[in-house]
């Protein structure tokens, strides 16, 4: 009773112990090459967009007060919200499709956590060096000069790249070379240009950048990520997975002991090294952890251990749960196949709705207070109103034509506009010949078309009714 109740403690404390800070070893091979060139590009995109210019305004950018939302040519209002919602659909749906064909690459490629990560990862060992001597250091006495120096030296660059990124960050909603000018002027003297909202967005992304890729790093991952937890029931026998080859490797030995054994031994050499390489901290030769990236530190370092010990490569490699058991692996199966073709079909219609969107929508209202009103012994009237919504980013006049109805005619207040991106209310008044009515309504089309020519003067047609005499009987 009492071991038991002393194994309890123990397991309570460890429970509470504080995080152990890992200290990866510096992978080299062609998947961290292919890593480093994800990230050049993810993060030059990043930084560098914010400042190309396109016309008269910035390429991307997201002008809240002004509800317009510039991408390159194109400008969304919150009109085109249901745009944003198809994108993340879009977007869960290659996540499904990428985990089922190539597990967790998008963890160790492309996520912001990963990719931010390994630039302060690289920081580090920059200012303090590899591994042993990062492990060094941290025991070192806070008396020490270089201690000191070089962790006043890192966190320098630490919060100066997260500053750099909250500017950055902001930059796509308020103009970044405005925003640039007034961070100046307001360093330089004691004018105060910043608004309140940029200063506290811009300080909020910098310390969350540097507290994510700075602190937390893998804990993020490990801890702070659902990802993590619900990607088992993406994966099966044939989805691509990083995987130690156990009937390879195994029994693993090293030193006297490997060479007593000869042949025996399996490939592996037991060097520890891709656990000392893993960001996470796992031993992949345990099996396959919901903490694994897949970032492929470990195969770049085995390969290199394998190669200077003259074995052959791939002890720890991309493969199957089928492939190790010596079966064949299908990529292209029910699973993949059916996201594949809703991925597909989602970004192909996308594409399409964002290229055939028009600039002009209109929605009809008829008066409900009376089906018609007597102009004269021989006309009748209906009232309309017409919500005309303008998606252009200019101020915009319209020409409005009726068919359908013989001597039918539009009376409204020529010239009145609607300002851009706004919704306006234009009511209008269809008269037309008692004569001309069949029977006590008919079906009429309204055509509304924009008449400034820097718009392509598009134009939509709408159907309503028409309403007569015999309609009130």
């Amino acid at each position: 009773m009492k071991e038991h109740k002393l194994h309890a403690i123990q397991d309570m404390d460890s429970l509470y112990a504080a995080q152990e800070k890992i200290y990866a070893r510096e992978a080299k091979g062609r998947f961290q090459t292919l890593r480093k060139i994800a990230a050049w590009i993810l993060l030059g995109g990043f930084y560098l967009v914010a400042w190309l210019p396109w016309d008269d305004r910035q390429a991307i950018l997201f002008d809240l007060p002004a509800r317009q939302f510039h991408i390159l040519g194109l400008t969304f209002w919150p009109q085109d919200f249901f745009f944003l919602a198809w994108l993340l659909v879009i977007a869960a749906l290659a996540l499904f499709f990428f985990t089922a064909l190539a597990g967790r690459v998008w963890c160790g490629y492309a996520c912001p956590q990963t990719v931010w990560t390994e630039v302060f990862v690289a920081m580090e060992r920059w200012v303090e060096g590899g591994r042993r001597d990062q492990i060094r250091l941290s025991k070192m006495s806070w008396k020490k000069p270089e201690r000191i120096r070089k962790v006043l030296a890192k966190q320098a660059l630490w919060i100066a790249f997260a500053l750099w990124t909250g500017f950055t960050f902001v930059g796509y909603f308020t103009p970044i070379r405005e925003l640039g000018y007034n961070i100046l002027i307001t360093l330089s003297s004691s004018e105060y240009l910043l608004g309140p909202w940029e200063t506290f967005w811009v300080l909020f992304y910098a310390l969350a950048t540097y507290g994510n890729a700075g602190f937390l790093r893998e804990q993020v991952c490990l801890y702070m990520c659902p990802y993590a937890r619900f990607q088992s029931v993406m994966f099966d026998s044939n989805s691509l997975i990083i995987s130690y080859d156990e009937e390879r490797g195994e029994p693993r030995m090293k030193g006297k002991e490997r060479k007593q054994a000869g042949d025996n031994a399996g490939d592996c050499v037991d060097c520890n090294m891709c656990v000392q390489v893993c960001p996470t901290g796992i031993d992949i030769r345990d099996g396959l952890q919901y903490e694994c990236i897949t970032c492929a530190a470990c195969i770049d370092i085995c390969d290199d251990v394998m190669e200077r010990h003259d074995k052959p490569k791939g002890l720890i490699r991309y493969t199957t749960e089928n492939a190790l058991n010596h079966k064949p692996s299908k990529i292209w199966r029910p699973r993949t196949v059916i996201y594949g073709i809703l991925l597909f079909c989602l970004t192909l219609g996308l594409a399409l709705s964002i290229g055939l969107r028009s600039s002009l929508d209109v929605e009809v209202l008829r008066d409900r207070n009376a089906f018609f009103r007597v102009v004269d012994e021989q006309h009748i009237a209906n009232v309309y109103t017409l919500k005309i919504l303008n998606k252009t980013e200019s101020a915009q006049r319209y020409q409005i034509a009726v068919s359908g109805l013989e001597g039918a005619s539009v009376e409204w207040v020529h010239g009145q506009q609607v300002a851009a991106g706004e919704m306006g209310t234009l009511p209008i008044r269809i008269v037309a010949p008692t004569k001309s009515l069949k029977g006590f309504s008919q079906t009429i089309e309204l055509r509304i078309r924009e008449i400034a020519p820097q718009s392509g003067g598009q134009s939509v047609q709408r159907e309503t009714r028409f309403f007569g005499p015999e309609a009130a009987r």
